[in-house]
């Protein structure tokens, strides 16, 4: 997700918070800490990636951000394998035109803005459903 200028973090933020409200409820605080944090530090950094940016966290942030927070992130990681696995045993033929899924976007006419903004808006459906279903197993 660190292809686009926001995407890492504007993906995250609506995640990490719901999951900093869900620990904090559940009475883990160091975890609802941990999230915490971790939002602050995307938006720390949404200081310097958005549109246009002049920093960008590469793999090694983004995809340690992946491993916490699913979602987008499964689907971009899925999408890459996806790629790989049927070029190798098509003989070369692709089923996105370019991965991860964000870039496939891009090369079909998609302003990179407008990537970044569908992305959260599906990051941030993707966190109230989880909020959902956490209230009605535990409310």
């Amino acid at each position: 997700t660190d292809g686009l200028d926001g995407l890492v973090s504007f993906v995250s933020l609506p995640v990490t918070m719901v999951f900093a409200f869900i620990a904090y409820m559940q009475g883990m605080l160091d975890l609802s800490g941990f999230s915490l944090g971790l939002t602050g530090a995307c938006l720390g950094f949404l200081l310097f990636n958005r549109h246009p940016a002049r920093v960008f966290m590469g793999d090694t942030g983004s995809l340690a951000l992946g491993g916490l927070f699913g979602g987008i992130y499964v689907a971009e990681a899925l999408s890459v394998i996806i790629q790989v696995t049927y070029f190798r045993f098509s003989g070369g033929k692709r089923i996105f035109r370019m991965s991860p899924l964000h870039h496939h976007f891009e090369l079909g006419g998609w302003p990179e803005v407008k990537v970044v903004r569908v992305f959260t808006a599906v990051s941030c459906v993707l966190s109230v459903i989880g909020l959902c279903l956490w209230l009605n197993a535990f409310v």
